[in-house]
C-alpha cells in the first residue's frame, strides 16, 4: 500500500482520479488551492488508486493522506 500525501495546507479544488484508476509517477492527481494559488499535486509513485480520502472543498494539512494506492 502506497499513500500520496499533501505537500502543503490548502483546500481541495479538484480530484482528478477515481478509485480503480491506474496512475503513473508524475501524474497530476489532485488540485489544491492555497493562498489564492492553484497547486497541482503529483503522484510520486505509479499504481492503482484504491481509495480517495478527500472530497472537493475539504481542507487538508501538510502530510494528510489524499489517496491510497496499491
Amino acid at each position: 500500500m502506497k499513500e500520496i500525501t499533501s505537500t502543503m495546507a490548502g483546500t481541495v479544488l479538484n480530484v482528478l482520479v477515481n478509485a480503480g484508476d491506474s496512475i503513473t509517477e508524475g501524474q497530476e492527481v489532485l488540485m489544491l488551492e492555497s493562498m489564492k494559488m492553484e497547486i497541482p499535486v503529483e503522484s510520486n509513485v505509479a499504481g492503482t488508486v484504491t481509495e480517495v480520502k478527500v472530497s472537493i472543498g475539504d481542507f487538508v494539512n501538510e502530510g494528510d493522506v489524499l489517496l491510497v494506492l496499491e
